[in-house]
């Protein structure tokens, strides 16, 4: 018979498991299509080509700036900066960690799955400055390192309020970002559609992984299936709770004791 913390912790994987069948499966997809060149393949060069014939100055140059800020050099600052100004801000270091373990796990997968695939870069001719770019092309590292920090980054903020507002917000964010990264790769030349795709499903698993792990640790320490609450929530309250205990209603202050009788001023039936 499953012991009581086995039934709290099973539920409370699943979220984080279907985000993992999906992102995987989009995957999938997405590499037996580059593989055997069918399929959404089938777009990749001829999207490219459109794109290159419709290149404006002003364009290129805001697509350029976007696609610096999110790639292997300035990315990794930010989220380092964020990451320590988050941590010393709230004095909780759990999230902020997380999300770097997670922007390090998917950029690790990145690496992994663009030397085992192999797939070369578009010509240097539909590239904006050829030979810029040295690794290879699927997935797109910029594409999933951009939706890793605002799909990650924004669950680890959403999961505190728990507000519609709050996962509106999160979700029209991510999407932004996701589109404004993807699409710079792909007017500048650098990346296939498909590319982009497998990085957006790369970061959905990721997501899911870190998804899995925060409510596996949260089950653990009490919370049950479907309850609203946060590991690094439930570990702070404690620590104040323990340190700031007070009076309270089942312990009343002196003040508040009823005060002994004087034996003088008793009520004595005679005085009746």
């Amino acid at each position: 018979m499953p012991s009581r913390e086995t039934t709290r912790r099973v539920p409370a994987l699943l979220p984080g498991l279907l985000l993992v069948i999906l992102g995987a499966s989009g995957f999938a997809v997405l590499l037996d299509a580059v593989l055997e060149r069918d399929d959404l393949a089938g777009l990749d060069q001829p999207a490219l080509e459109w794109l290159a014939d419709h290149r404006t100055g002003w364009l290129t140059t805001v697509f350029t700036t976007i696609t610096t800020v999110f790639g292997p050099y300035v990315l990794p600052v930010i989220v380092a900066v964020g990451c320590g100004i988050w941590g010393w801000r709230t004095h909780r270091w759990r999230d902020p960690v997380m999300l770097v373990g997670a922007m390090v796990f998917s950029t690790i997968v990145s690496t992994v799955v663009k030397a085992l695939v192999a797939r070369p870069r578009p010509a240097g001719d539909l590239q904006t400055v050829p030979g810029v770019e040295s690794s290879f092309s699927f997935p797109s590292g910029h594409t999933i390192g951009a939706a890793t920090l605002v799909l990650v980054g924004g669950y680890l903020l959403w999961r505190e309020a728990r507000t519609r507002s709050a996962f509106v917000e999160w979700t029209v964010v991510s999407v932004v970002v996701v589109l404004v990264v993807a699409a710079s790769r792909l007017y500048l030349g650098y990346h296939f559609i498909t590319d982009v795709l497998a990085g957006v499903c790369l970061a959905v698993v990721t997501l899911g992984v870190v998804v899995g792990i925060d409510r596996w640790r949260g089950a653990s320490v009490g919370a049950t299936h479907g309850e609203e609450i946060t590991l690094a929530a439930r570990e702070e309250d404690a620590r104040l709770g323990s340190g700031a205990a007070g009076p309270t209603a089942a312990s009343p202050t002196p003040s508040a004791r009823q005060a002994p009788q004087d034996p003088r001023t008793a009520d004595d039936p005679s005085d009746r």
